[in-house]
């Protein structure tokens, strides 16, 4: 059965930083693509970054220069390193894996960026 689990989330005040990460199990994790994505207050899912199973990573406009996101494929986790946060950062931050019409989601970890 397949299982992702995020966790690293919390409280953090703005300018601050947080590290999420996301555990596979039963998974060929290092053939798939990886993604983070988060839904904020009010706001539709949004895609925060992805990373190839290359290591190839691409972000959205909203986090570039601020969130990194990196794979470790020995240990089964993709990562999200949140630098400068601000208040729009809060949300459910979700990882994703996908390959072809294969896609698995995680239960999603809570971010809220407040002072």
């Amino acid at each position: 059965q397949v299982h992702l689990v995020e966790s690293g989330g919390g409280f953090v005040q703005p300018g601050g930083s947080l590290r999420l990460s996301c555990v596979a199990s039963d998974i060929t994790f290092g053939i798939y693509e990886l993604a983070w994505y988060r839904q904020g207050p009010g706001k539709q899912r949004e895609l925060v970054g992805t990373i190839s199973f290359g290591g190839v990573t691409n972000y959205a406009d909203s986090v570039k220069g601020r969130f990194t996101i990196s794979r470790d494929n020995a240990k089964d986790t993709l990562y999200l390193q949140m630098d400068n946060v601000n208040p729009e950062d809060t949300g459910v931050y979700v990882c994703h894996a996908h390959l072809g019409t294969l896609i698995h989601w995680g239960q999603g970890t809570q971010v809220t960026v407040s002072s």
